[in-house]
C-alpha cells in the first residue's frame, strides 16, 4: 500500500461507523423481509392444506354419491382425486418445521384409510350387497375417518394460527433486540478501530524503513546471503523488492563466475591428464594385443582382462577430453524420433546385457527442433547409459516425446532404485558419482550438451525409477 492509499485509508476510516450504521440498516431491513416471507409461507401452507381437506371431503362425498347411484363413474373420479391429494399433501407437507411432521402422517394415514374403505365399499357395491355397503360406510367412513379428519383438521389450523402469530412477533422482538447491541457493538468499534488503524499505520511508516536500512547495512559488509524481508507493498516495499532483487542477481552472478572457474581449472587438468594417459594405454593396449596372440589358456585370459581393462581406463579418458574440450555447435532441422531410432543400435546390445525391455513412443508427427544432432545424441546416450546401469538385474526403459511448453520433451524412465533425495541436486555436477567405476562425468557432459542446445534438463525420482526430462525449443 503506498504512502497516498494509507493516508486514504486513515481518512476513510472516519466514515465507518455511517457504512457500519447503513449496513445494520440493510441487515435488519432483510430480518424483516425474513418474518415478511415466513409468515407468507405460513398462509400459502394454510391455502395449501385447504386445498388437500377439501379434495379429501371430496372423495367422501364420491363414496356417498356412488353408493346413491348418483354418479356412476364415482370409481374414477375417486382414482382421479388420488393425484390431486397427493400434489396437495405433497406441496403442504415439503414446508412443514419437524415438531409438525406428525401431522403430515397423521393425515397421510387418514387418507390410507378412505382409501382402503372405498374400496371395500366400491367392491360390497358391485358384487349387489348395496345395503351392507351402505351400512359400512356409514360404520367406518362417516362414524370413524371423517370425525378423525374434523379433529386434525382444527389441530392444523390451530397450529398454523399459533405459528404465525407466535413467530411473526418472536421474529420482531429479535430484530429489535439485535439492532439495539449492533448499534452497541458499532460504537465500540469505531472507536477501537480509530485507535487501531492510526497505531498500524505509524507502525507501516516507521517499521520497513528501519528493516531495509539494517539489511542494506549486513549486504554492505558482503554477506549477500542475507535475507531481505519485504513487509509492505507500498514505495518502501517496491524499494525493498529491488534491492532483494539485485542481491539475488549478485550472488547468482558470483556463483557462476566460481563456477566457471571451477570448470576450467577442471578442463584444464582434465586435458592435461587425459593426454598424458592416452599414448601409454594405447602402448600397454598394443603390447597385451600382441601378447595375447602367442599365449595360450589362463595367460591369453590374463591378456585379455588387461585389454578389457585397458578399453575401460580408454573410455575414461574419452569422457575426461569430451569434458574439457566440448564439440563443436552446428545445429540443423531435426527430427526427435528419427534421432532416437538412430540411437537404438548404439545400445541394443547394452539393453541384452542388462535384460532390459525397451518402450520407445516418440511419434514422427512432432515438430522438429534445431539441435546439433551430433550433440543431443552423445546427451540422450549418456543418459540411457546412467538408467541401464540403475538396472543392473533388469527392468524396463521407457523412451518417449511429445510436445509441451511450445517445444518438444522427451521423457527417458528406468525402473530401477532411484536417486536419493539428497544428491539428486548434485548428480549433474562434474565428477560426482555414486558408482566407483563410474567418471562423474556422463550427466555433466549431457547437461552441459543440452543447455547448449537452449534446452533443460530436469530430474524426478521416486520409489521404483527415475526420470530424466529434456526440453529442447
Amino acid at each position: 500500500m503506498t504512502f497516498q492509499r494509507k493516508l486514504l485509508l486513515g481518512f476513510s476510516l472516519m466514515a465507518v461507523p455511517a457504512l457500519l450504521i447503513a449496513a445494520e440498516a440493510i441487515r435488519t431491513n432483510g430480518l424483516e423481509r425474513k418474518a415478511l416471507n415466513a409468515l407468507g409461507d405460513n398462509m400459502a401452507r394454510n391455502r395449501s392444506y385447504g386445498e388437500l381437506e377439501a379434495a379429501m371431503s371430496d372423495q367422501a362425498e364420491v363414496v356417498w354419491r356412488y353408493l346413491t347411484g348418483m354418479d356412476s363413474t364415482g370409481k374414477r373420479e375417486f382414482a382421479l382425486n388420488d393425484s390431486v391429494i397427493d400434489y396437495w399433501h405433497a406441496r403442504w407437507s415439503a414446508g412443514l418445521p419437524e415438531d409438525e411432521r406428525g401431522l403430515a402422517d397423521t393425515v397421510h394415514l387418514i387418507r390410507v384409510q378412505i382409501g382402503a374403505i372405498a374400496q371395500r365399499v366400491f367392491a360390497e357395491y358391485d358384487a349387489g350387497h348395496h345395503l351392507a355397503a351402505y351400512q359400512m360406510a356409514q360404520r367406518d367412513l362417516r362414524d370413524v375417518v371423517m370425525p378423525a379428519l374434523s379433529d386434525i383438521n382444527r389441530e392444523v389450523y390451530r397450529r398454523t394460527r399459533e405459528s404465525s402469530v407466535r413467530g411473526a412477533y418472536a421474529q420482531l422482538a429479535n430484530i429489535i433486540g439485535s439492532e439495539r447491541w449492533a448499534l452497541l457493538g458499532i460504537l465500540i468499534l469505531s472507536l477501537g478501530t480509530g485507535l487501531v488503524a492510526s497505531w498500524l499505520i505509524a507502525g507501516s511508516l516507521s517499521r520497513p524503513i528501519r528493516e531495509l536500512s539494517q539489511a542494506m547495512a549486513v549486504v554492505g559488509t558482503g554477506d549477500l546471503e542475507h535475507p531481505i524481508s519485504v513487509t509492505s507493498n507500498d514505495e518502501i516495499g517496491q524499494l525493498a523488492t529491488a534491492f532483494s532483487s539485485m542481491t539475488s542477481t549478485l550472488r547468482q552472478t558470483q556463483a557462476r563466475l566460481v563456477q566457471s572457474e571451477r570448470l576450467a581449472s577442471i578442463g584444464e587438468m582434465s586435458a592435461a591428464v587425459a593426454h598424458g594417459l592416452r599414448n601409454p594405454l594405447a602402448s600397454l593396449r598394443a603390447a597385451a594385443q600382441l601378447g595375447s596372440r602367442h599365449a595360450e589358456g589362463a595367460s591369453r585370459e590374463h591378456f585379455d582382462v588387461i585389454i578389457e581393462e585397458v578399453d575401460r581406463l580408454d573410455r575414461r579418458v574419452s569422457h575426461l577430453l569430451s569434458f574439457s574440450r566440448p564439440a563443436p555447435f552446428h545445429p540443423s532441422q531435426e527430427s526427435v524420433a528419427t534421432l532416437i531410432d538412430d540411437l537404438r543400435p548404439t545400445f541394443a546390445e547394452l539393453l541384452k546385457e542388462h535384460r532390459v525391455i525397451l518402450e520407445v513412443d516418440a511419434p514422427s508427427s512432432l515438430r522438429p527442433v534445431r539441435v546439433d544432432p551430433m550433440q543431443l545424441e552423445q546427451a540422450l546416450l549418456e543418459i540411457i547409459s546412467n538408467s541401464l546401469d540403475a538396472m543392473p538385474n533388469g527392468g524396463r526403459l521407457s523412451i518417449g516425446a511429445k510436445t509441451a511448453n511450445q517445444g518438444v520433451e522427451i521423457e527417458i524412465t528406468d525402473t530401477g532404485g532411484g536417486i536419493p533425495a539428497n544428491i539428486i541436486e548434485s548428480v549433474c555436477e562434474p565428477f560426482f558419482t555414486t558408482r566407483h567405476e563410474g567418471t562423474g562425468l556422463g550427466l555433466a557432459i549431457a547437461k552441459r550438451y543440452v543447455e547448449q542446445n537452449g534446452g533443460r534438463l530436469a530430474i524426478v525420482s521416486e520409489n521404483g525409477g527415475t526420470t530424466v526430462r529434456v526440453w529442447l525449443p
